[in-house]
């Protein structure tokens, strides 16, 4: 019964028992969310370091510095993004045939080798060979981390679980860019960048011991056919009293899929799997393609070009974080209230209307100072809606929707798809905007619109249904 029908009765023993026991388990979830969304934070912090760390890289070998040219400093900033969309591809295989919990702890020693050799790189050769390490770490984190945290969450709070993840990755972000501000001011030496990128070391050790107590995924456990596991753990983390129900459900679905083989390439054969590992890597590229890593990766660029200075440059990339922080904390408390389907379609409307509003201030607007802050609060804006609408959604959807039985393939899939179309965009945008200015956001905005009418036709609503119900319901949707 919910509680609110009963407000204005008193509060029986057992009443007060079950609400107690509710609340010990909720916070027992979200103790193991946030262990496990330490690796969300070490991907927020891995890819905003580098923004600060590479000015003190490109300094002289005798000035601390690895002597990096403009091309050795793409090179060294785009390996971990192209590393992560493998790490991506394969995680997603790994935490299928491993185990979500193994898997973590694997990615947490990869986090830790990779932090510290960038630390000690001392060449460009080994410092390209580690981001490549840490990027695997990335990408693998991005594809494991949402989908075991969806397994633990029962439906009601999935959606707020599952977005700790985002906050975390935006939390890191943030800290990348204050710690590293904190340091060129107070260190300013060239070789402070090893003590940027060596600062990864710790959460990475945190993650892997934290996880040590963390129980496996009980549908991962039930898909391997170890249910009484999987009974056990759920015990660990639901009400005694729909316990058995979801277990049932759970168990009703891997028996059903008892008989199919391992999950692959092949499975892309079946239309209905076809269709949703489409529609999930679609969704993941297309979320890169709003353009955010423009923003997010160039704002100082973005902004010098308008003609505001440098240090002014540098602050606002802080302002870019702080933003991204309060609007995902905002998008999860929106989650609670509204469908998936809505927000999402609510934030491409937003992005699409602040990348028209950069464009026009570049192209219709003169050379002032007036220019440069409506472009950084178009750019504050455009944020807004990215992470507070767009990215809550895209990673919770991507973590609930598709099968047990090729949860991981998909989602590893799919988010291969993230890192290469951020490739793409980290790849094109400096020389686009080089060549063609301001116009460059209007390309943008084009995809966004077009983007647009491609949701409205194919994004479902999963808000409140439990994932096997989710699982089903796609089975049925696109059976032919």
């Amino acid at each position: 019964m919910d509680v609110r029908d009963d407000a204005t009765e008193a509060p029986t023993p057992s009443t007060t028992n079950a609400d107690s026991s509710s609340r010990r388990v909720y916070r027992r979830l979200r103790t193991i969310t946030v262990i496990a969304t330490f690796g969300g934070l070490l991907f927020g912090y891995d890819t905003g370091v580098i923004s600060g760390a590479l000015p003190f890289m490109a300094r002289a070998p005798e000035d601390g510095g690895l002597g990096l040219s403009p091309l050795t400093e793409g090179v060294v900033a785009s390996s971990l993004v192209l590393g992560a969309a493998f790490g991506a591809l394969f995680g997603g295989r790994l935490c299928d045939r491993y185990g979500r919990k193994r898997t973590i702890l694997g990615l947490a020693v990869l986090f830790f080798i990779g932090a510290l050799g960038t630390a000690l790189a001392p060449d460009v050769t080994v410092m390209v060979l580690f981001r490549v390490l840490l990027g695997l770490a990335v990408g693998g984190a991005s594809a494991t981390v949402p989908v075991f945290i969806a397994e633990l969450a029962p439906a009601e709070h999935r959606g707020r679980l599952v977005t700790q993840n985002e906050l975390m990755i935006v939390t890191g972000q943030l800290l990348a860019y204050t710690s590293n501000a904190i340091m060129a001011n107070t260190m300013g030496e060239g070789g402070v960048w090893r003590w940027m990128l060596a600062i990864a070391t710790i959460p990475a050790v945190l993650l892997w011991f934290g996880m040590l107590f963390v129980p496996e995924s009980p549908r991962w456990l039930a898909s391997r056919g170890r249910f009484e596991d999987a009974a056990r753990t759920l015990r660990r983390i639901r009400d005694e009293q729909v316990v058995d129900a979801e277990f049932a459900e759970i168990k009703r679905r891997v028996t059903a899929d008892a008989h199919e083989r391992r999950a692959g390439w092949r499975d892309l054969g079946t239309p209905w799997v076809r269709r949703i590992v489409t529609f999930g890597f679609g969704l993941a590229a297309l979320t890169q393609l709003t353009g955010v890593n423009s923003i997010m990766y160039f704002a100082p660029t973005i902004l010098l070009d308008t003609g505001l200075g440098t240090q002014a440059a540098l602050t606002a990339t802080i302002a870019n974080g702080v933003v991204a922080v309060l609007a995902v904390s905002t998008g999860m408390w929106l989650l609670g209230r509204f469908g998936r389907r809505p927000m999402l379609l609510t934030g491409q409307v937003g992005v699409t209307v602040s990348l028209v509003l950069i464009a026009f201030c570049f192209l219709a607007l003169p050379e002032s100072t007036v220019r440069s802050y409506l472009v950084l609060a178009s750019m504050l804006t455009f944020l807004l809606f990215m992470q507070g609408c767009i990215a809550t959604v895209f990673w919770l959807m991507l973590s609930e929707i598709f099968p047990l039985r090729l949860r991981g393939f998909a989602m590893g899939t799919a988010v291969f798809g993230t890192w290469m179309a951020n490739f793409v965009v980290t790849l094109v945008f400096p020389p686009l905007i080089d060549a063609i200015g301001g116009a460059t956001f209007l390309i943008f905005a084009a995809v966004n619109a077009a983007t647009i009418a491609y949701y409205v036709r194919t994004v479902p609503e999963t808000r409140g249904r439990s994932m096997e119900a989710i699982e089903s319901h796609f089975r049925r949707q696109y059976a032919t």
